[in-house]
């Protein structure tokens, strides 16, 4: 009966406090986001988040960066005709640090880009060395650190070609 004796005013203030305590608790336990690696194709857009990050820290040897781009869990699918391009973009943290592309879990570029946005057109990932049209392609987005000469992160995307 003592609520009774609690004017209205208390208890709303009392339960928006408790509310706003509950959600403070619920986000510290949450982990941070990686940063977003960015896939255009015309208007259809799909961000991914890392299958592997370590925050700018070396991800561990080959063996690890071979699970990373063979990980599936996370994989988003972009379907794209050959004639059409392709724009990337990462977050400013991942051009930082240097990115390139690793395709079907084969590095595809000598240096890391420092660029936050590149366009590549399409065909360029669904042409094989014998001359005939692949209908998909495993492609990463990889982040490199100069400094520790390592992977720090992983992003992975399913190129599927339009037919």
């Amino acid at each position: 009966m003592t609520a009774a004796f609690i004017s209205a005013r208390t208890r709303r203030t009392g339960v928006a406090l408790g509310a706003v305590s509950a959600g403070l608790l619920a986000l510290s336990a949450c982990d941070k986001p990686t940063p977003l690696a960015t896939v255009t194709v015309g208007t259809d857009t799909v961000h991914s988040e890392a299958v592997c990050y370590n925050d700018g820290k070396s991800l561990g040897d080959e063996a690890v960066l071979r699970r990373c781009l063979n990980d599936t869990s996370e994989r988003k699918t972009v379907t794209v005709s050959p004639d059409e391009r392709i724009h990337f973009g990462v977050d400013p943290e991942i051009a930082d640090n240097g990115w390139t592309f690793y395709v079907e879990g084969q590095r595809a570029e000598p240096q890391p880009d420092k660029n936050t946005f590149r366009t590549i057109q399409a065909g360029s990932f669904f042409a094989s060395q014998t001359g005939e049209l692949i209908d998909a392609v495993n492609l990463s987005i990889v982040e490199t650190s100069e400094k520790e000469r390592a992977v720090t992160g992983v992003w992975n995307f399913e190129l599927k070609r339009e037919s």
